[in-house]
């Protein structure tokens, strides 16, 4: 049985789903894949938790839930500790980051600490779009350079494996376009407005459905969608983009008049996010507001569906999509992700 110490850092809608299936995980990854993990530490914006002998998951998750601070966990929790600082003090195999994205303040906490950990030779998984769209070569560079593992494939539409699929199993293609809807709320949205429904309204029931956090402008105006082209094109198509190589425009001035329209003529409007290879070898990336037809690869997603489709040269046009009624898909991407290091491929 193989013991995995890994530190938690993030302890929202993700960490704390992240904390609740692992325990009933747990007896299948012993059974399956001879693993058994351990929670060390974890980090939350109040605090933070060590105990070298494992914390309870489902207590944390219990504590998040009530509304509280893993600073609260009996025994081991320190209010004020910072994420950076438990990252730095904990002895542990794998980082775990699940931070907000916080692009605004350079994406940290959650740079920091994957710098960091990768520093003191602990792998890296995060499903946080901000550190690889700030500094994605630097990590890729410091993560070799340490002789450590960095997985991100939650960073895009949540629980579907796109950059897994387009990483690794196009390899040896050219990657002529991407098309993606990687950002739920923005097609819910416009579903509820063509529905009808109000603006406000249906941004009530976004968040009722816990797909919109906060004022929602990150979604709404396509900034996350953006992020997720950024990675989406650096990992499968090797090409350095950045946000500032994105023509964004998001759902806020979306006329409702054209999404009824677009309904009646049997369309479907999404966020779409595109990279379109050019002839010299460089893509152009745009996030639009897009009527999609029905025989479009993408043209008959649900309203809590994601999708990315990758036209190729050698190995055709690839579609994957996934329903998503809640975050726990989004969430579990870093078992996936951490299941990727440590167990050795079923087809070998």
């Amino acid at each position: 049985m193989q013991p995995i110490r890994y530190v938690l850092v993030g302890l929202g809608n993700l960490g704390r789903r992240f904390c609740e299936v692992i325990v009933e995980k747990a007896p299948l990854l012993r059974e399956r894949y001879d693993l058994e993990l351990a929670l060390v530490g974890a980090a939350d914006s109040r605090g933070a938790a060590y105990d070298a002998n494992g914390l309870d998951p489902a207590r944390v998750a219990a504590i998040k839930q009530a509304g509280g601070s893993v600073a609260d966990y009996p025994g081991a929790g320190r209010a004020g500790w910072g994420a950076l600082a438990l990252v730095q003090a904990a002895e542990a195999d794998v980082l775990l980051e699940a931070s907000p994205v916080n692009l605004a303040q350079g994406a940290e906490p959650g740079l920091s600490c994957i710098r960091a950990a990768m520093r003191k030779g602990m792998h890296v998984v995060t499903p946080n779009k901000g550190p690889l769209v700030v500094a994605y070569r630097e990590l890729h560079d410091l993560a070799k350079a340490n002789g450590v593992q960095l997985r991100f494939d939650g960073t895009v539409a949540g629980g579907l494996p796109a950059i897994n699929l387009g990483a690794r199993d196009l390899r040896g293609a050219v990657v002529r376009r991407i098309e993606a809807v990687p950002n739920l709320v923005t097609g819910y949205v416009m579903d509820l407005l063509a529905d009808g429904v109000a603006w406000d309204e249906a941004l009530a029931r976004a968040r009722d459905e816990g797909v919109l956090e906060g004022d929602g402008s990150w979604d709404l105006e396509g900034w996350d969608a953006a992020a997720k082209l950024v990675i989406l094109t650096n990992a499968v198509a090797n090409f350095p983009a950045t946000l500032d190589d994105v023509q964004r425009d998001g759902i806020t001035g979306v006329d409702v008049a054209v999404l009824t329209a677009a309904r009646q003529q049997g369309q479907l409007y999404r966020l779409l996010a595109r990279a379109e290879r050019q002839p010299g070898g460089d893509y152009a990336l745009s996030v639009i507001p897009t009527p999609l037809p029905l025989d479009h690869p993408l043209g008959r997603l649900g309203s809590k569906q994601m999708g990315v489709v990758y036209t190729t040269d050698i190995y055709g046009v690839i579609t994957a999509i996934i329903d998503e009624p809640d975050p726990i898909p989004s969430a579990m991407s870093m078992l996936r992700d951490l299941l990727d290091i440590y167990v050795e491929s079923v087809l070998q």
